[in-house]
């Protein structure tokens, strides 16, 4: 059965030298949840992710794992909307004792907080903004008035 084209993570969408990790520290902004913190540095290539997660964090390599491979699938899904640039991750203590969908939710949430993501989308009762804009039809007397 032949395998289908890769559609994992590749080596141009990560952060992996540490002079990489190090410029996107010194150089770039830092937003945080109790979860995570974000780094990111806008630097005009590709959307890319670094991870980090400690042994602080979870001292076991499943529960570190499992971090890293939640983060990454949300980046996966996201990079196409996200702003250019190398976004670096580093998970908190909380991370362990969080589920995969909360740890996803916090991310998006922190990459709408930096800018890199448009909020997302609310159904709401307000009519389309090009229907606010139309003038108003002139208004016809009322029958007897006039």
């Amino acid at each position: 059965m032949p395998r289908s084209p890769r559609t994992g993570f590749p080596r141009t969408a990560r952060v992996r030298a540490r002079t990489e990790f190090d410029r996107v520290f010194a150089q770039g902004r830092r937003i945080a949840s109790p979860q995570l913190a974000l780094h990111w540095l806008r630097d005009g290539q590709l959307p890319r992710l670094g991870l980090a997660v400690s042994r602080k964090v979870d001292p076991t390599a499943v529960g570190r794992n499992r971090i890293k491979r939640s983060l990454r699938e949300q980046f996966r899904q996201s990079r196409a909307a996200l702003a250019p640039g190398a976004y670096v991750v580093v998970a908190r203590a909380p991370a362990t004792q969080t589920s995969n969908r909360e740890l996803r939710a916090v991310f998006d949430a922190l990459l709408q907080r930096a800018g890199a993501l448009p909020p997302p989308e609310t159904p709401g009762t307000m009519p389309a903004p090009d229907s606010r804009d139309r003038p108003s039809s002139p208004s016809l007397p009322r029958p007897g008035t006039g």
